[in-house]
């Protein structure tokens, strides 16, 4: 058999988004678009894996990370050693071809020998729910299930409505007679508002660094995702107290920054935002709009606020956790440790070698733990993600 695999560097980004898009279950997380915006945050080098056989073929979006530029890495030579996770959202290999046992298996025996030949130490997977591409691998890859995440059925305006729980149809309605309005935009004039409300919410919940994005980040989005993204905002009074940056790509709409301005919570301006995206989706022949889960992947007052906008959904949301050598990992560990007394061993973050020593850390996924901002929901606040409100990424495991 012919097997191929290969790995098409960001640079080449017409091959790579034309790649992407001859695949059938395509999505805006593998578009070069997307991933940009992360690679100038600093999430690291952004790479498509390729496999292609007879039968099969894939493709999957990885941040590609030097181990070596880590603080306690001494001894390391950059270029030495990697890992590998998906880009903030989710992601997976996608699949166009025969999949069985014996495809599956072919690939995944190939697949590990190649990440070995390419130097790269393990790799951290956060499965798209919305496909439940972790299927696929479930029996070869690590697959761990977390919680669930919810989506609002957009094939017609009617679905929406009938979807929603009776007392959260009130509070849309409230929400209208209290005078807000939402509107939309993809114009760069509208980013700076965003970013002000945005960045004033990271304020009031006291996020880390990481979740303040600079002005090329949003350049990025308003740059290389034209036609992929809206501004979403709520006016009240001619004042913008709400917004949200929801993208779009291939029938399915994803809610991914938002914020909102906290003086005016209790006018529900997040409720009608999140109808009036869905009604947008029907109307411009999108399917499903992806709301995401709870903290912790868990059926919290968040998970049962978004399960508000549908209350048949429910999307399986998956992890996995693949090391690929598994000397050099373990010789990872011994390495953080000699070189930092404060590294705690005995946590469940993955790849270990990475954690980063606080205790309010419950399982994996780096630094991708988007901050919460409150909403209403029955009545009480409620916290929600401010990134990827899908998965998101998360060390607290937001699903």
């Amino acid at each position: 058999m012919n097997n191929q695999l290969t790995i098409i560097p960001f640079s080449q980004r017409e091959r790579w988004d034309r790649l992407v898009c001859s695949f059938p279950q395509h999505d805006i997380y593998y578009l070069s678009g997307y991933v940009d915006a992360f690679r100038l945050h600093g999430d690291g080098e952004p790479i498509l894996v390729s496999y292609k056989s007879e039968v099969l073929r894939g493709v999957c979006v990885y941040m590609k990370r030097d181990i070596a530029k880590e603080t306690w890495a001494v001894g390391l030579q950059e270029g030495e050693c990697f890992d590998l996770i998906t880009p903030y959202g989710y992601g997976g290999f996608i699949w166009d071809g025969e999949q069985n046992d014996e495809s599956l298996s072919a690939f995944w025996e190939e697949f590990t020998a190649f990440m070995r030949e390419q130097n790269i130490i393990c790799a951290f997977c956060r499965w798209h729910p919305m496909l439940q591409n972790a299927n696929a691998l479930r029996e070869l890859s690590n697959v761990i299930n977390l919680g669930q995440t919810i989506h609002i059925d957009t094939l017609t305006e009617d679905m929406i409505m009938a979807n929603i729980l009776s007392k959260d149809r009130c509070t849309i309605r409230k929400a209208v007679k209290n005078n807000i309005v939402i509107k939309s935009s993809d114009d760069w004039e509208i980013f700076p508002r965003f970013i002000e409300i945005y960045n004033q919410t990271m304020d009031k919940d006291h996020a880390e660094e990481y979740y303040y994005f600079k002005e090329d980040f949003y350049r990025s989005i308003y740059e290389n995702l034209q036609g992929n993204f809206k501004v979403f905002y709520a006016e009240y009074e001619d004042k913008i107290v709400a917004a949200s940056i929801i993208l779009f790509c291939n029938g399915q709409v994803h809610y991914h920054l938002s914020g909102s301005v906290m003086d005016y919570r209790h006018l529900n301006p997040t409720n009608l935002l999140l109808y009036e995206v869905a009604l947008w989706a029907a109307q411009n022949n999108y399917k499903t709009f992806h709301l995401g889960g709870g903290v912790g992947s868990g059926e919290d007052p968040l998970f049962k606020f978004k399960k508000s906008f549908n209350k048949t959904s429910g999307n399986q949301f998956s992890i996995s956790k693949d090391i690929f050598d598994k000397e050099k990992y373990e010789s990872l560990i011994v390495l953080r440790a000699k070189n930092d007394t404060f590294f705690d061993k005995e946590s469940q973050f993955f790849p270990l070698y990475r954690n980063e020593n606080k205790t309010d850390i419950m399982l994996t996924i780096n630094k991708f733990t988007p901050p919460l901002y409150r909403i209403t929901y029955c009545n009480k606040e409620v916290y929600s993600i401010l990134s990827c409100d899908s998965i998101s990424h998360s060390n607290k495991m937001v699903a």
